[in-house]
């Protein structure tokens, strides 16, 4: 039982909506099953069609399902109650034959970085706990290589009787595909005291190699839970099985075996259990979710294309072995789950407050969920996806931004996400002298640019990142070594700067919905930082010359970009967005970086002169991403509010927090949306690892004080 869960959950609570309560605060949408690029759903909450925050009886709009995965379509789940005959729902908003079941009352909900817990009054009779475990594991990469989430329900009387309790709940063909119109197969099994229902796209496209679209067509999905006397179970339309259990109680534990597409009499898997009689001892139910695939992506290696296995298959023989064990690990993966909320909580209070924890703590699955751990446990690779602004993989000025997240929980993480795109490059399979933006234009098919086109350009933008975060886990692991296996293309693309850094042609940078801008200020700090950058790596790896050069250069750089950048006559004064423009500004995050990696380059009265600029450039919920517009981005103001003032990095936390709380948007996390309305860019922008970024202020954590090649 997870007692503890309760008394958190009745703790601290805050926000009135709909009759429920909300801690930290409510968001505009509610992690559910949230564990990798294909396993990503989450209940809408905001005022655009969204649930209000409630579990039971709302279809969150505008799909016409219970539960919305990150691509916008329908991973539906269903569950039913009934207490002393009498049915609720506790979760979706099921008709069955004209019928729809009363909702239960919610009372609460609140988050953590791995947990999304709800409680629920079942008529005044029953309190029910239900929580959707995601385990964030940084530090197991066994563990966290499993795809799979928890649902835990947990019910006790709360009035002083006895009642008797009987619970359902059913997962739909819907997990299996985006298209309606796939036929979708399932079968019923039990293995080692687990029942599992097994379900997946009858036409299998390994690697998505027919389908370049934001869903797995391979791989298999189980619904699972314990085999007891007092479970029943069933397979077949959505109007059978839930009337069987609305008007029996128990399931007929048979099996549907007409295959056939998803919006044909929706299929669905459903488990009943037959508590008892319940009273003030709670008593858990446990289901679990999970997604297998054998072969996870499609990768051009060193040694040519290659199909990469998922890690988990380093640790278990079969799919069944793994679901299995993840099942029956629940007890040690709430507790490890427990110390990762335990640790980013403490850590995020004491870097930012309680607003700071608001942040990060929605953060958390989001930006572990767009990676895939891969490959064998003698070396893993981490591979991530572009949710929903695109479906690249790897894509570097995303890797970039989500960076500090892994940085602080576990470094090693960093290499394995930099891993293919150095051995891709090194390979020579990319023939540009600067660095690659990414490793594929659909995820999960990371095959390259080996003809040099077809990646987006930008240049200065992915030397600079590359460069950067190579450095910074080789610091925090001190790996001086993985400096010197890469020292060779590192001093390429640090060449790529020494010539176009300081004036930056007119291209992009990872800000490319704002266009193209030559002389970007911003831009040109990111390339001069990462060439004293290459000044540290060349004296940490014994190439003295090159390190002077490389320092002496930067330091030249720094002093004509501080002429070019700084509008002294402003009030208060600032840096431009582009060096001509003295009437623009924007956020100046990249100067993060040399605080990061303890580089010193830039003087500290830029740091200050920005801290006492962006409070007078605020909006109601942020700071601006730059003068083209009032839109901001998340992770660009937690990188920015990590190296300000106390007092501006406050109001740039409060402001973000008080977006959690008010935005009327409805999917997962943004990290682009209006400071003034609150709204956001469409249906881009939503998912995205990049709210890893929101973990900079943590990031700092370890961070060398001054580098040691000066």
């Amino acid at each position: 039982m997870y007692i503890h869960l309760l008394v958190l959950t009745f703790c601290g609570l805050r926000n009135l909506v709909s009759g429920s309560t909300f801690s930290p605060a409510r968001p505009p949408a509610i992690p559910l099953a949230v564990k990798s690029p294909y396993m990503n759903t989450w209940l809408e909450v905001g005022n655009d069609g969204g649930s209000g925050g409630v579990l039971p009886g709302y279809w969150p709009g505008p799909q016409p399902g219970p539960v919305a995965g990150s691509n916008g379509a329908v991973t539906a789940w269903t569950g039913f109650i009934t207490v002393d005959g009498s049915s609720s729902t506790w979760m979706g908003a099921a008709n069955v034959n004209g019928v729809v079941p009363p909702s239960v009352t919610q009372t609460s909900l609140e988050y953590t970085s791995t947990r999304s817990t709800f409680i629920m009054n079942v008529a005044g009779k029953v309190s029910m706990n239900v929580t959707f475990l995601s385990p964030v594991t940084p530090n197991d990469i066994r563990r966290q290589s499993v795809t799979g989430s928890y649902l835990s329900v947990t019910v006790a009387a709360i009035d002083g009787g006895s009642h008797s309790v009987r619970l359902y709940v059913d997962t739909s063909a819907e997990w299996t595909s985006i298209h309606n119109s796939d036929t979708a197969q399932w079968s019923y099994s039990v293995d080692n005291g687990v029942a599992n229902h097994k379900y997946w796209r009858q036409t299998q496209s390994e690697f998505n190699a027919d389908y370049p679209d934001d869903a797995a067509h391979w791989g298999y999905w189980y619904w699972s839970t314990a085999a007891t006397s007092s479970m029943t179970y069933q397979s077949g339309s959505d109007v059978n099985v839930r009337g069987n259990f609305l008007n029996n109680g128990v399931l007929p534990n048979t099996q549907d075996t007409n295959y056939r597409p998803i919006s044909d009499n929706w299929p669905v898997f459903g488990f009943a259990n037959a508590l008892g009689n319940v009273g003030s001892s709670p008593v858990e139910t446990l289901y679990t979710i999970v997604h297998a695939q054998q072969n996870a992506i499609y990768f051009d290696s060193a040694n040519g294309d290659v199909g990469v296995p998922s890690l988990w298959t380093s640790y278990w023989n079969s799919d069944l072995d793994m679901v299995g064990f993840f099942y029956n690990d629940f007890r040690n993966m709430a507790s490890l789950s427990e110390a990762t909320d335990s640790q980013f909580a403490g850590d995020s209070i004491a870097a930012g407050g309680q607003d700071y924890l608001t942040i990060t703590s929605l953060s958390a699955r989001q930006a572990f969920a767009a990676v895939q751990l891969c490959r064998t446990d003698a070396k893993p690779y981490l591979f991530l996806k572009e949710i929903s602004t695109d479906g690249n993989i790897q894509t570097v000025d995303v890797l970039y931004p989500a960076m500090p997240i892994f940085l602080y929980s576990n470094p090693i993480l960093v290499k394995y996400l930099l891993d293919p795109l150095f051995e891709n490059q090194e390979a020579g399979k990319f023939p540009q002298a600067y660095a690659m933006h990414d490793l594929g234009a659909n995820y999960p098919r990371a095959i390259g640019h080996p003809s040099g086109d077809g990646a987006e350009y930008m240049p200065l933008e992915e030397c600079g990142n590359m460069i950067i975060t190579t450095l910074a886990y080789a610091q925090r692991a001190q790996d001086t070594g993985y400096l010197s296996q890469h020292y060779s293309i590192l001093k390429q693309w640090t060449s790529y700067l020494v010539q176009e850094a300081l004036v930056p042609e007119n291209q992009l940078s990872t800000d490319d919905f704002q266009g193209q801008l030559a002389n970007q200020t911003n831009l040109a700090l990111k390339g001069i930082i990462a060439i004293q950058a290459m000044s540290e790596i060349a004296s940490k790896t014994g190439n003295g010359a090159d390190a002077t050069n490389y320092s002496n250069i930067a330091h030249d750089y720094i002093g004509k970009w501080h002429e070019m950048a700084v509008v002294t006559d402003a009030n208060p004064p600032h840096t431009n967005l582009d060096y001509q423009d003295d009437s623009s500004h924007g956020l100046l995050y990249n100067l993060y970086a040399d605080r990061l990696l303890g580089l010193n380059l830039v003087p500290q009265a830029i740091y200050d002169m920005q801290s006492a600029f962006y409070p007078t450039v605020a909006e109601t919920y942020g700071v601006p991403l730059d003068t083209r517009n009032v839109f901001t981005k998340s992770d660009w103001q937690m990188w920015t509010a990590a190296i300000a003032s106390h007092s501006t990095k406050t109001i740039f936390i409060s402001l973000l927090a008080k977006w959690i709380n008010e935005t009327p948007t409805n999917r997962a996390f943004t990290d682009l949306y209006n400071t003034q309305t609150g709204d956001f860019a469409g249906g881009q922008f939503i998912a995205r690892p990049v709210v890893g970024g929101h973990f900079a202020l943590l990031a700092l954590n370890g961070a060398p004080t001054a580098a040691s090649g000066k």
